[in-house]
């Protein structure tokens, strides 16, 4: 039974266990891209158990334990660059609006209780400018470095 859900899974690139059997992994493409990166030839997997949408999900309220939620967080690079397929890009008009609603899916499938764990970088998008935009306020997490690991807890209003 999976128990834990990425909706953003990408190639899974901060996992051990790429292939672990209690997580759902979904992504909004599927695809093996092949790009030449300074010289070297990279391959990326992004191999989701089925497509899907992090702002739309088509799973049951209440449904998981634990939510990993890497999305995309760039919105400064070329559309068919190596960094856009590697960590997908943002629309940088829209993008408040695309993570609001991607945390909200999450909080939605994620057990009262539960966390929902979400990481971002910095390079194009302050996490102190990402926080203005959420539905919530995250319970804890880092608070320095380029990369963030922010962690919400279902049933805890941290509103602003």
């Amino acid at each position: 039974m999976q128990t834990i859900l990425d909706p953003c899974c990408g190639g899974r690139m901060f996992y051990f266990e790429k292939n672990h059997p209690n997580i759902l992994y979904l992504d909004k493409r599927s695809e093996v891209v092949e790009m030449k990166d300074r010289e070297v030839i990279r391959t990326l997997n992004i191999e989701p158990d089925y497509i899907a949408d992090f702002t739309n999900l088509d799973e049951p309220n209440n449904s998981f334990n634990f939510v990993v939620f890497d999305p995309p967080h760039l919105i400064n690079c070329g559309k068919n660059s190596w960094l856009a397929k590697k960590y997908g890009k943002l629309d940088k008009d829209t993008w408040q609006d695309t993570l609001s609603k991607g945390l909200s899916e999450c909080l939605r499938v994620v057990k009262p209780g539960c966390v929902v764990a979400m990481k971002w970088s910095e390079r194009d998008i302050k996490t102190t400018e990402l926080l203005k935009t959420l539905p919530q306020k995250p319970a804890f997490g880092d608070k320095s470095g380029m990369t963030r690991w922010l962690f919400f807890v279902k049933g805890i209003e941290n509103e602003y």
